[in-house]
């Protein structure tokens, strides 16, 4: 039997099967066939096949193959995390004030994600969108993502709602963007709220796992609160890819990574402003977060 993992907790997983029934499920034997490199195998979102042995539960014998991720890689344990699976779209979580707007983490958040579409929402735009960071969502733009604006305060989500009908969508931000006050107000769930710290203007973890939670014909993901995201550690053109203008350069050489490579065109292209400054810079960044992850990993095989 087949099921879509919609809460993970220890180990244990809540399911909905393919009849409409509800199970907890197990790994039959704690062991499952996973990638390189994966710390969990089983997230919300994913597909998996069953065997039931009770009229509630049941063991997990194979994950379905993924068509989206979101995943990102734990330094602690040297190994990539999938938060959340089989999304069609993203909704990336971002705030004008407290937190303040931080166009890095969406660069972060973007590069963490695989086969599913990109939505940012910037909430909190009852307190007044700046021209500088209206400058900076203008580049997202022109990048042909969909920018929208919303204030879970004011209840306004008029230009995201109709994006999400029909659609299975994670929503990522920040702690303290205001995620969960958004997923509540849009699904009538009672999510916890936190608080934004004072001390150091960023928010406090409340949504504690991934849940996934129906109303009408939209399937919400909620997610725990990020405060910095590593993408995952595989080839590194992934990362490349991740980023759009990245893609298609007309570099000399098409596994150039546009780190000073020769034949790289990058450096005209920002010149030519073609390519964002700042989104390159955020680019190189994390590109040499993950080559020191790489070094480090055949360091310790050694």
């Amino acid at each position: 039997m087949r099921a879509s993992i919609r809460r993970s907790i220890n180990n244990s997983y809540e399911a909905v099967a393919e009849d409409g029934r509800n199970y907890t499920l197990r790994i039959k034997g704690k062991l499952l066939k996973t990638e390189k490199w994966e710390y969990n195998p089983i997230a919300v979102g994913d597909v998996v096949d069953f065997i039931p042995h009770s009229e509630n539960e049941g063991l997990i014998m194979k994950r379905c193959e993924r068509k989206s991720q979101f995943t990102r890689f734990l330094n602690k344990v040297s190994l990539n995390q999938t938060v959340v699976a089989n999304m069609d779209q993203a909704v990336i979580i971002t705030s004008v004030r407290t937190p303040a707007f931080h166009p890095r983490f969406v660069d972060r958040a973007i590069s963490a994600l695989r086969g599913a579409n990109v939505i940012i929402a910037v909430n909190k735009a009852d307190l007044g969108i700046s021209d500088e960071e209206r400058k900076e969502l203008d580049v997202y733009k022109t990048l042909g993502y969909d920018v929208v604006t919303v204030s879970a305060k004011d209840g306004n989500v008029s230009e995201l709602l109709p994006l999400l009908h029909g659609k299975i969508t994670v929503f990522i931000g920040q702690s303290g963007v205001g995620k969960s006050s958004l997923v509540n107000l849009i699904t009538g769930a009672e999510q916890r709220i936190g608080e934004v710290s004072s001390k150091y203007n960023r928010g406090k973890h409340t949504t504690n796992h991934a849940i996934w939670i129906d109303k009408d014909d939209m399937g919400i993901i909620d997610t725990p609160g990020i405060r910095e995201i590593l993408p995952p550690f595989e080839d590194l053109r992934e990362l490349r890819d991740s980023f759009v203008e990245l893609r298609d350069t007309g570099c000399r050489y098409s596994d150039c990574l546009h780190d000073g490579e020769s034949g790289c065109t990058v450096p005209s292209l920002i010149k030519k402003g073609e390519i964002d400054e700042g989104r390159y810079e955020g680019y190189l960044s994390l590109l040499y977060d993950l080559k020191a992850v790489e070094e480090r990993i055949i360091r310790n095989r050694w």
